[in-house]
């Protein structure tokens, strides 16, 4: 691949899903909310972007009353997909799933225990973290988990790790969702400062969102479900069926991106098709800036004329 920039590629591509809350006998949720679409529609558009994903990792509330079928559905949907992309799924517990029929409809074993694993994907560890309260909401962890992870934690990755978990060491701008926050969070932010950890994944308050936590960056997906829109009236709380998303996640040498892809059909209005990148890159550096960044160019005066054309 030629690099057309200052940057090679990523050396690992995660999608990072969030809050599928599926319901069983594909009920709809609130009755009102289809929630199988948006999922397929987000998985439909990682196969068709052709990018490396080697893994597809959930971040919670994967079924809305841990239903036994909605948790095989869930896996009829995602296990295809990931088997196509040739990606590893990484399973994390929300605070609507239940570790009993989690753990025994997504790994065969039905366990009470904390649903904490490690994945390697290639030189990156993926760590996924059972921030859950059995019977609530809120998050929080035990002694017995912060010190696995320091064990964990203490020998380093080639590649470094994420750290993916339900509830997200953030505060919230929805203002009732703080009852429902990762209790005590400086105990984990003890724990995880200065380690190889170079990023976190984390679902749960329904809109996409990024922040800091112990010097590492934190990058919430929203759900696939539906959305809380964090606009509306302060002391409110306003699910929608709308705005749709998950997350791509390109880790590189020295950063880690976070991007938004729509879960849902939007229309096209501009841009240029696959074909252009390849006469791009088979041109010097200096024909490449002519053709794509002088405003002038061939390419530029054709979108243009294109965006001003009457439809």
């Amino acid at each position: 691949m030629v690099q057309l920039g200052q940057f090679p590629p990523a050396r690992h591509v995660i999608a990072h899903i969030s809050d599928t809350h599926f319901l069983g006998a594909r009920r709809p949720l609130y009755g009102a909310v289809d929630t199988d679409p948006p999922l397929a529609f987000a998985l439909q558009l990682l196969e068709r972007s052709n990018l490396p994903i080697e893994a597809i990792v959930v971040t919670g509330d994967l079924a809305d009353l841990a239903e036994p079928d909605a948790y095989a559905r869930l896996k009829a949907t995602v296990e295809p997909a990931a088997a196509k992309l040739g990606a590893s799924i990484v399973w994390v517990m929300g605070n609507h799933d239940e570790r009993p029929a989690y753990s025994a409809g997504l790994f065969g074993e039905e366990s009470t225990a904390p649903q904490d694993r490690v994945e390697m994907i290639g030189g990156l560890r993926i760590i996924s973290l059972d921030s859950t309260v059995p019977g609530y909401h809120h998050g929080a962890l035990l002694d017995s988990q912060l010190e696995w992870l320091t064990e964990v934690l203490a020998e380093p990755a080639a590649d470094g790790t994420l750290l993916a978990m339900h509830h997200p060491p953030l505060p919230s701008p929805v203002e009732i969702m703080a009852i429902l926050e990762l209790q005590q969070m400086d105990r984990l932010a003890d724990v995880i400062r200065g380690t190889d950890v170079r990023a976190i994944l984390a679902g749960h308050l329904h809109h996409a969102m990024s922040g800091m936590f112990a010097g590492i960056p934190v990058s919430v997906a929203a759900a696939t479900c539906y959305t809380i829109d964090p606009s509306a009236p302060v002391g409110s709380l306003l699910g929608v069926d709308g705005a749709q998303s998950i997350n791509l996640v390109h880790v590189y040498d020295d950063q880690i991106l976070h991007s938004v892809v729509p879960a849902v059909e939007t229309r096209q209005v501009s841009g240029f098709p696959d074909s252009v990148l390849g006469a791009l890159a088979a041109m010097s550096p200096d024909d490449r800036i002519q053709a794509f960044s002088y405003k002038k160019s061939t390419f530029n005066l054709a979108e243009v004329e294109s965006s001003a054309a009457p439809e």
